[in-house]
């Protein structure tokens, strides 16, 4: 098998991969309606976040940051076992992102000859390249105390938040709106040429809804600008920012396949440097930096004198022709401590804030079966699989709802949506265990067991129209799908703005019976702000946020100073 041949089955494999990713991400959804008389639980038919937990970066920081791995992140080792023998063979032959980047870099107009020298001196190794490993050693740092940070730029998690709540969406109105501005030239013909494209479209690409998220205009433009890059320096995300390259790097220090070079052979032509992807110095005379390497095998391939192989137990022992040899990870032990230094000093930073505990937000709802805030935030890695699998559109990125640590976690808008009672997806499709997989009776709760909270709703009597306006509303009752309902009425005879008198029915909440699952705020008619609100007071997941348990212990403290 020629190298040649290797190469195109590399291709093949970037492609294959890229598509099965795409494809679990565009599975990461539920197309059809909830059935409220079915008692059955609703699953998913395929293991969407499967590629998750393929990610070994995400296994290492959850096992630091939570103190145990999540069953799923077991898989890792399929990808850190082989990189110890091979090297970086999941960057260059797997990695959705880096074959998103690879693609992009190799998109060159017409240029004139003169930018080859250029292009060889960018595929050389630089020094920025050395940050990646910092970044890691922050985010492992930081992980070791609990924080875990690791999910704004693993490039697994990236891509399917940006995917999931930028480019599907983006793509879903698009096309709603060209659709609509085809139609509306008032040629039928044209649009109905117009819808069968649209259906042909949606069967393919578009979920059964549209979905909206918040904050996508933050996440587009950071996927964005990872993008552009590669269009300045090739495969720069790669090169110098991914941390989980770094992790393979450094994991592939003392890989057993690695490349050989032939001075004697060699005259010096570049080209390995011209297609190099990795910039790790493919070129004789240089050294060879093997934990930067993607194995794209483009050095080899385009080297017209064979000089370059790769092989098991290559000899890259230092000659007088080529002195530099193999070189080690390029960092510095001063800077190696400042990172790990910088990591754990990301716990008091976030910690100490009143944002966390004292001064959270109210309306920080978290999805059903969250765990503890802490502990959630020790698991989230902000992949977007809740968000983009839940029914009514009702989980969304946050942006400072949960502080600076909580950048891009799930919550809860119930303006926007609300939380399905018969609903359990979000907790299948969470590949770290940060959302507990919920059964539907954990969920819904029976007489034995109460039922998962999320919060508890609270009626604003200055908006309420029976109670503010005297104008009868019932909607927030009706909606209420607790059984027995949490929202019950009351019979009054109010007076109008004319002094009638008016029979109407007041709207109050029971707080036991309460799940906090937004229908109410969702439906009631107030348009602007909602009469009725959820707050996450009374949340299952949180034994200190509670309706009665401030008040409690104001009492007990006023009665110590008494005493």
């Amino acid at each position: 098998m020629t190298v040649k041949t290797v190469r195109n089955l590399r291709r093949l494999s970037q492609a294959l991969f890229l598509f099965i990713f795409f494809f679990l991400i565009l599975k990461t959804t539920f197309e059809v309606s909830f059935n409220p008389t079915e008692a059955a639980e609703i699953r998913l038919p395929y293991p969407v976040s499967i590629a998750l937990q393929f990610d070994p970066l995400v296994a290492l920081a959850t096992l630091l940051s939570s103190g145990t791995l999540y069953k799923g992140l077991l898989w890792s080792l399929v990808i850190l076992i082989p990189t110890v023998f091979l090297g970086r063979f999941f960057c260059g032959w797997v990695c959705p992102l880096g074959t998103l980047n690879h693609w992009i870099s190799e998109i060159r107009s017409e240029r004139p000859r003169r930018k080859g020298t250029r292009l060889v001196d960018s595929n050389r190794y630089k020094k920025y390249q050395r940050i990646k490993y910092y970044i890691l050693l922050v985010f492992i740092g930081g992980a070791a105390l609990g924080v875990l940070q690791v999910g704004l730029l693993d490039p697994l998690s990236l891509l399917a938040r940006s995917i999931g709540t930028v480019l599907l969406p983006m793509l879903h109105t698009a096309s709603l709106d060209l659709l609509a501005w085809v139609k509306s030239i008032g040629f039928p013909p044209l649009g109905k040429i117009a819808q069968a494209g649209y259906n042909l479209l949606a069967a393919v690409l578009l979920p059964f809804r549209q979905a909206h998220f918040n904050t996508i205009f933050s996440l587009g433009l950071f996927f964005f600008i990872v993008l552009v890059l590669n269009r300045v320096f090739t495969r720069f995300w790669c090169r110098g920012i991914c941390p989980l390259g770094a992790m393979l790097g450094i994991f592939s220090r003392f890989s057993l396949f690695g490349l050989e070079k032939d001075e004697s052979s060699c005259d010096h032509c570049n080209k390995c440097l011209l297609f190099c992807q990795g910039a790790d110095n493919p070129d004789v005379g240089s050294r060879w930096r093997q934990p930067e390497c993607h194995l794209c095998l483009n050095c080899q391939a385009v080297c017209p004198r064979n000089s370059l192989k790769f092989k098991f137990f290559p000899d890259q022992t230092p000659t007088r022709a080529n002195p530099a040899g193999t070189q080690k990870v390029d960092i510095t032990r001063r800077k190696v401590t400042a990172s790990v230094v910088g990591g754990l000093a990301l716990f008091p930073l976030f910690r100490s804030g009143d944002d966390f505990e004292i001064n959270a937000d109210a309306r920080l709802i978290r999805p059903p079966g969250a765990l503890v805030e802490e502990e959630f935030l020790a698991r989230c890695i902000r992949c977007g699989q809740c968000m983009r699998v839940c029914p009514n559109n009702a989980l969304h990125p946050t942006l400072f709802e949960s502080g600076t640590e909580g950048i891009w976690t799930p919550i809860l808008i119930a303006k926007i949506g609300y939380c399905e009672p018969s609903c359990t997806l979000c907790g299948q499709v969470c590949p770290t265990g940060a959302i507990a997989e919920l059964s539907l009776k954990e969920k819904v709760g029976d007489r034995d067991l109460p039922p998962n909270r999320i919060g508890t709703a609270f009626v604003d009597r200055g908006r309420c129209l029976p109670w503010a306006m005297a104008t009868p509303c019932i909607v927030c009752e009706e909606w209420c799908p607790t059984s027995p309902k949490s929202i019950y009425l009351k019979d009054e005879i109010v007076l109008d703005g004319q002094g009638k008198e008016v029979s109407v029915k007041l709207p109050y909440v029971d707080a036991n019976l309460c799940t906090g699952c937004g229908a109410c705020e969702y439906a009631c008619p107030v348009s602007d702000k909602a009469a009725i609100y959820i707050t996450s007071v009374g949340e299952s997941r949180s034994p200190s946020n509670q309706v009665l348990l401030k008040r409690k212990k104001i009492e007990k403290e006023a009665t110590a100073r008494k005493s």
